[in-house]
């Protein structure tokens, strides 16, 4: 999905005495049914706060309470494994450069993500994970969003979550209705994600039979956001949003779940 970063403010409104709804006890949750009503999911692991789609981001919002929804983005190598990371290159989030699709799993194993310098805390390089990895390390223990990039990746991803008996508990993520049915399909928890551009002309009720969640575009027009709301999936959650007001504003028109690379910052900031 598309992210806007917006780092202003975030130091003096993470010191907020009071917890927002939800939060506290978030990584508790370990399947989707046990979701509150209001529910925070810490995007790329919480990109403002540790380094994109890394261990150390997701275990950060995972220690710390501070999201219900663990998301990371997902790719498929060249030999079929598949690895977490959101670009379709490497250069710009790790110490290699190339297509990732380009690689093996021995080749990924000296990928290593670099912390961006904007980052307020220190982290040194890491090695890369793979979509085994965080399974192995919080599947079952938190409830997951996987975006996968590759559709092409979702038989793999639907035997992997199959396997380790997930299937409860992970939602995968995709732009395409298409690949949204298909995920519904092989039994697993559906995730559809729409671009302001692209809620103007949608027509969400169509797709109500297969999807779980509708992934919706915070700065989309309110009509917009509303029609969604209005389509009949159990959950609407925004993104990615990574100010109070604007989490203030989708929870107006009706989103009850916030996708940010901030959950510090919302998860301890009260609703207005």
């Amino acid at each position: 999905m598309i992210t806007t970063y917006v780092v202003a403010g975030l130091t003096t409104l993470t010191t907020a005495a009071a917890l927002a709804p939800g939060a506290g006890a978030a990584g508790r949750v370990t399947s989707a049914a046990e979701l509150p009503g209001i529910v925070y999911t810490a995007h790329r692991g919480g990109a403002l706060e540790a380094p994109e789609n890394s261990m150390s981001a997701l275990r950060a919002s995972y220690r710390s309470g501070r999201a219900h929804v663990l998301d990371f983005d997902t790719r498929m190598l060249r030999d079929g494994t598949l690895v977490v990371i959101h670009d379709a290159t490497l250069d710009r989030t790790t110490n290699k450069s190339g297509r990732v699709s380009d690689l093996t799993a021995a080749q990924w194993k000296k990928v290593r993500v670099e912390p961006d310098p904007s980052l307020k805390a220190r982290f040194r390089p890491e090695p890369a994970p793979t979509v085994a990895q965080v399974l192995k390390e919080f599947g079952g223990k938190a409830v997951l969003t996987m975006e996968a990039k590759d559709p092409a990746s979702i038989p793999r991803i639907a035997a992997e979550l199959e396997r380790r008996g997930l299937t409860g508990s992970v939602f995968v993520n995709t732009n395409s209705p298409a690949v949204a049915r298909k995920v519904h399909q092989l039994g697993l928890l559906s995730q559809l994600w729409r671009s302001k551009k692209q809620m103007r002309h949608d027509h969400p009720k169509r797709w109500r039979g297969f999807v779980d969640v509708f992934d919706v575009d915070h700065r989309a027009r309110g009509e917009d956001l509303r029609k969604f709301d209005k389509a009949g999936v159990g959950r609407v959650w925004a993104h990615t949003v990574n100010t109070v007001a604007a989490r203030d504003r989708a929870a107006q028109h009706g989103c009850d779940g916030f996708e940010t690379d901030a959950p510090g910052l919302l998860s301890r900031t009260p609703m207005a």
